[in-house]
């Protein structure tokens, strides 16, 4: 069992160090607008690119905005005000004891809204930042313009049952000596908080959570949703969170729904966010 979890952490090593290396190129291109937004009592680290109609990018877990965003906000940022946060533990946001939840990091993104004075914007969110955006536009719907989901689910069963157990047997000392660690030293206001910020993160990943079906059927802003087809989660989910969104149609017979989804061919959850060129595309076509 332990070299199979050792097996798991150096293939997710191996990725995240492409994305580490490859968002490394392309942060350097970018000098944006830095601050923290006091929020719901932590600081939540927030960068702004750029400027026109603004849209918010949540990231996934363990990544920092560089990791998760930086081939995208260069071309983003050409005509849009790019607003990327870094939620609670991440990047350069400090650790904090505060229980880490969906519907808490939700208001956090709508405080860091109200800071920076941004009545609506787009809301774009990968993997954990995929919850956050779901349960986002639950909750603030009038904050909310349009919405991309990236290889991400509003419910833990929307994941494959390995994907749902993939944490189950993980320890914060797995994660030592991985690029995680290296961009968490890298830029963490305080790097004696990493056992406790991933051992927060594991145990946050236990805890199943749902934003609801109907919840997900009464959001009124067109939602893009882009997965890998075989990204983890599981299709026939994926299909019915799409017919709820009122997708799943015959457009010959009946109007072209306002949301999209889109199956990218031979991509996994990780090297799906590395696509940059087919993300961009999906995004001109449905935020423009």
């Amino acid at each position: 069992m332990m070299r199979k979890l050792n097996t798991k952490i150096k293939t997710l090593a191996l990725m995240m160090l492409a994305v580490t290396f490859t968002a490394g190129i392309a942060s350097a291109q970018q000098k944006p607008v830095t601050g923290y937004a006091p929020v719901n009592g932590i600081k939540v680290y927030y960068e702004v690119h750029g400027e026109g109609k603004p849209i918010i990018l949540l990231h996934g877990a363990f990544y920092s905005i560089d990791m998760n965003w930086a081939e995208l906000i260069p071309d983003l940022s050409k005509t849009r005000k790019v607003i990327a946060i870094e939620m609670q533990g991440h990047g350069h946001t400090p650790y904090s004891d505060r229980k880490l939840d969906i519907r808490t990091l939700a208001k956090d993104v709508e405080g860091v809204m109200d800071y920076l004075k941004i009545d609506t914007a787009d809301v774009a969110g990968f993997s954990m930042g995929g919850y956050v955006a779901y349960q986002f536009a639950v909750q603030s719907p009038k904050r909310v313009r349009k919405l991309v989901i990236i290889s991400s689910t509003y419910k833990s069963t929307g994941w494959l049952p390995v994907v749902n157990g993939g944490f189950k047997d993980f320890k914060p000392d797995f994660f030592d000596n991985t690029p995680i660690k290296t961009a968490y030293d890298a830029v963490a206001p305080d790097k004696t908080k990493w056992r406790q910020f991933i051992k927060q993160m594991i145990d946050f990943a236990a805890v199943p959570f749902d934003v609801g079906d109907s919840n997900i059927a009464k959001i009124t802003a067109p939602v893009l949703i882009i997965s890998g087809d075989n990204d983890g989660l599981d299709k026939v989910e994926l299909a019915k969170t799409y017919q709820l969104l009122g997708g799943g149609v015959s457009a010959d017979l009946a109007p072209m729904p306002k949301s999209h989804l889109a199956i990218v061919p031979s991509q996994g959850h990780v090297s799906l966010m590395m696509q940059t060129k087919t993300i961009l595309g999906y995004l001109d076509g449905f935020l423009g």
